[in-house]
């Protein structure tokens, strides 16, 4: 299974106003392990650079006026996603850019059945939150003191590890450690991270039956190639 984890930066919050992509930045995992292989571009947004947005991201006016334009990289994005699912923290807004642009130009928009919103899934696995990204890194432990300024590339490396300890993917790999590697390591060390009992009686859930129903019409709506499909039968498994 290929997935690419996905961030943007743009100049600002409403792509129907006049707001542009200025960086695109993806982590191509398969079957959940990095692969090597990422995309990384700067853009061009041929306008000008509001402060506000300098502020989140450090990206100049003067810096990206000599970045290619998104029209001459278009193809190039759309090959490089193919058919992968796009795993993204608060999908709906860099899909929003990314797919006004791609029509923009010509090209057929991006589909939600192919998109994954890790947001969303943090809500789900951890509904009291926080749940923005620098939440999530101090929540697992994943060090993100890189990130002075938001960055495409280094926001998606970030959320990749975050993508894989919302879905269990690393405690799951450690569970299949054998006794002669477990008196090796020692116990309680570093390596080895010891099962946790399931509770006598589950906690009983935070959604309310109206939110439980609501994205169910939601996933039931988006077909049977759904990216929520698949997460909910990992969830079943797990």
């Amino acid at each position: 299974m290929r997935e690419i984890v996905l961030d943007t930066e743009t100049t600002g919050l409403n792509p129907r106003g006049g707001d542009r992509l200025v960086e695109i930045g993806g982590v191509e995992l398969v079957n959940h392990i990095p692969s090597g292989q990422f995309y990384h571009v700067y853009i061009n947004p041929e306008r000008d650079m509001p402060e506000e947005a300098f502020n989140v991201h450090g990206l100049s006016e003067e810096f990206l006026s000599d970045k290619p334009l998104f029209a001459e990289l278009a193809q190039d994005f759309v090959d490089f996603v193919g058919d992968a699912t796009l795993v993204i923290h608060n999908a709906a807004f860099d899909m929003g850019f990314i797919n006004m642009e791609l029509v923009r130009f010509g090209l057929p928009p991006i589909g939600n059945e192919q998109v994954l919103d890790t947001l969303q899934l943090a809500r789900r696995k951890h509904p009291a939150g926080p749940n923005s990204l620098d939440a999530l890194c101090s929540r697992y432990g994943i060090d993100n003191s890189r990130r002075t300024k938001h960055g495409a590339l280094l926001d998606a490396e970030l959320l990749a590890e975050v993508y894989i300890e919302l879905i269990g993917g690393k405690q799951s790999s450690l569970g299949l450690m054998t006794s002669g590697e477990e008196e090796e390591h020692g116990s309680g060390g570093p390596a080895l991270r010891r099962a946790v009992k399931p509770r006598p009686n589950p906690l009983p859930s935070r959604l309310s039956e109206v939110e439980i129903s609501a994205h169910a019409e939601f996933v039931a709506k988006l077909g049977e190639d759904a990216v929520w499909r698949k997460y909910i039968e990992i969830e079943k498994k797990s």
